[in-house]
């Protein structure tokens, strides 16, 4: 991954109210959660919702999927992995032994 994917990932996760969205997705495991559950579960209005996720969308951190008239957030493990890797990937590379 590189510095500015990163960098808009980690913008993303900036915000408490988007981070806590997220951390709602990640907990839903790969089935997801509905946009309404998620609404009902924190508390904040619709368009609030909708504005926090489509940051997280546009980040790449996660998908929706629609079931019938549901909306569903997923999260993009493998992206939350490379925001982990990229941080980790350089730990003590100028340490001096």
């Amino acid at each position: 991954m590189d510095l500015e994917n990163t960098a808009k990932a980690l913008k993303e996760l900036g915000h408490p109210t988007r981070l806590n969205i997220y951390r709602s997705v990640v907990r839903a495991g790969y089935q997801g959660i509905a946009v309404g559950g998620l609404q009902e579960k924190l508390e904040i209005p619709g368009s609030t919702l909708s504005h926090h996720i489509s940051g997280l969308l546009s980040a790449g951190l996660i998908t929706q999927r629609r079931e019938s008239r549901t909306l569903f957030c997923v999260a993009e493990y493998d992206k939350l992995q490379s925001v982990i890797d990229f941080l980790q990937e350089e730990c003590c590379a100028d340490e001096k032994p």
